[in-house]
């Protein structure tokens, strides 16, 4: 359903934009979608939610697939690429309580309460700060999710991503929101992307216009200091952004499984720039994947820059060594 919802306001907007153009909305379903049972982390595969999208658009059976940006992964297969970083939700983790802990935040649920959620991000950094819970996984949809936590008794919270339910429609079952000091968020979470095949001029031009230009460059700045970690779901790694006077500021942290263990920088950089008309050869350079040329290409090396040497920064005091950790414990539970 979010999926669907996402689809259709993305869509919404192509038609305000092309009235002329004809949209039709095709439905599929993904292995992440039908491996419920199983911890995200664990699976391993890396294009989870989008392999069976991605044969569609190279069989052009489909000219774009709109994905929850953060579902994507750094690199994407050769032929594709995110045309399109519309303007992002809130990016920030909410907590939804249990009716009988309503009103309450993290730190008045009683002692022991188990919290639900899916993200070894999520459970790493509040596993340190809210050492009374107990932190569990749950998957399955979020409407799925909303249900194991109302009708049973098994959860007294669990955590999601704001912007999900705020498209749902379901904003007031958010209880508290999880600020950057409480809790980093995912790369790339609350933004939605629209991926195309790479040689498609046509659809890349006319869904470009729905670049949204900070998120862009934030989106950018986040997925190089994650590609440049080597990071993926089966470690917890988090970020935090903002644009300020033409300042981007990125904050990134890695943790170890339970939290105990982490690294946190943050550092800034300047993405003001003119933008300039050069077609050249350059015409065709993704950075992690995302295709913008109506964004000044400096201000977007700069992004990149940003992460790559973020992340530099944190593998020079030791991130290798708490990633390496937190994957073979991953992956022998």
């Amino acid at each position: 359903q979010l999926a669907r919802i996402q689809t259709d306001s993305v869509v919404e907007m192509l038609r305000e934009l092309y009235p002329d153009l004809h949209f039709e909305i095709v439905a599929m379903s993904t292995t992440g979608d039908k491996i419920l049972d199983t911890a995200l982390s664990k699976i391993g595969e890396k294009s989870l939610f989008t392999k069976e999208l991605e044969n569609a658009l190279e069989r052009n059976e489909v000219d774009l697939v709109v994905h929850s940006l953060k579902d994507l992964p750094t690199s994407l297969p050769p032929g594709f690429t995110i045309g399109a970083v519309c303007k992002r939700e809130n990016p920030f983790d909410a907590v939804v309580f249990h009716p009988k802990n309503c009103g309450k935040t993290l730190s008045l649920l009683p002692e022991k309460s188990v919290v639900g959620t899916s993200s070894l991000r999520r459970a790493a950094q509040l596993k340190k700060k809210f050492p009374q819970l107990e932190f569990r996984d749950i998957r399955g949809n979020l409407n799925t999710r909303l249900k194991k936590l109302d009708e049973k008794e098994d959860f007294g919270a669990i955590i999601l991503a704001a912007a999900g339910l705020k498209r749902m429609g379901w904003e007031n079952r958010i209880g508290q929101l999880l600020s950057p000091e409480d809790c980093l968020y995912a790369v790339g979470q609350g933004a939605l992307a629209v991926e195309v095949r790479a040689k498609d001029q046509e659809i890349l031009n006319m869904v470009s216009v729905l670049h949204d230009a900070d998120t862009v460059l934030r989106c950018i700045a986040e997925r190089a200091f994650m590609k440049h970690l080597e990071g993926g779901c089966s470690v917890p790694v988090a970020v935090s952004t903002t644009l300020k006077d033409g300042q981007l500021y990125l904050t990134g942290a890695v943790y170890s499984l339970d939290g105990s263990d982490s690294l946190k920088e943050t550092m800034q950089t300047s993405v003001c720039y003119p933008q300039q008309n050069e077609e050249g050869p350059d015409d065709d350079l993704q950075r992690v994947g995302i295709t913008a040329k109506n964004i000044p290409a400096q201000a977007l090396e700069a992004a990149e820059n940003l992460g790559v040497e973020l992340a530099s920064l944190l593998l020079s005091k030791g991130a290798k060594h708490i990633l390496n950790v937190a994957r073979q414990l991953n992956d022998a539970h």
